[in-house]
């Protein structure tokens, strides 16, 4: 997990966690106790985060969560650095942690709607079909990383290489830096939390919002 801060923005704390890793959830809430923000952004889609409130959160069971082979073969490699949970742990905490203190939380993504849109105008069929074969290749041989950070970041780098997937990555990180700076309106003290590999592109997307 890593943090980051943005110049003008003093009441604005960004945190990236890898995606799978239960100890970057036990950081995000020790960061969130520390900055008592008055409202908590998470990398999710409205629908996702409805979805993952109602069935994750402050409930005796929890449903099967399905994998696709790539999703899979990601939390494989992951687990070579700790313990690995599904769905998004840090995600999880922060929900139960805002619900505690009593703190809205609210979703930092574009609607599946939008980013479908955002994929169709960015993405040709030719680089759809590379990724394809890159993901089965990366079942094989998935990235070497020295941690759980720097095999985030280079799983993502290689299943994405494309111009249209960074065309596409740049779209969806505007559209979490605006909402992130909407939700700083009027002085609210936010966090907002995304994945690991988001988070540069997040403060490079609010330095132009």
């Amino acid at each position: 997990m890593i943090t980051a801060t943005v110049p003008g923005r003093s009441g604005l704390l960004l945190v990236g966690a890898v995606r799978g890793m239960a100890t970057d959830a036990v950081a995000a809430v020790a960061e969130l106790d520390r900055f008592r923000p008055s409202v908590v952004g998470v990398g999710l889609s409205s629908d996702e985060l409805t979805g993952l409130t109602d069935y994750f959160v402050g409930t005796d069971s929890e449903p099967v969560v399905p994998l696709t082979s790539t999703e899979a073969a990601e939390i494989r490699g992951l687990a070579q650095f700790g313990e690995v949970r599904v769905p998004h742990p840090t995600f999880v905490a922060a929900i139960e942690w805002a619900r505690r203190a009593n703190v809205p939380v609210e979703p930092l993504d574009p609607s599946d709607d939008t980013l479908a849109d955002q994929f169709t105008e960015h993405v040709s069929y030719l680089e759809l079909v590379r990724r394809t074969v890159r993901e089965r290749g990366m079942l094989r041989h998935p990235p070497e990383a020295k941690n759980a950070d720097e095999f985030v970041v280079a799983w993502d780098r290689r299943l994405t290489p494309g111009a249209g997937s960074a065309r596409l990555a740049a779209a969806r990180e505007r559209v979490i830096a605006e909402s992130l700076r909407r939700l700083t309106e009027g002085g609210r003290r936010t966090v907002g939390i995304v994945d690991r590999e988001r988070l540069p592109g997040v403060v490079t997307g609010l330095g132009q919002v």
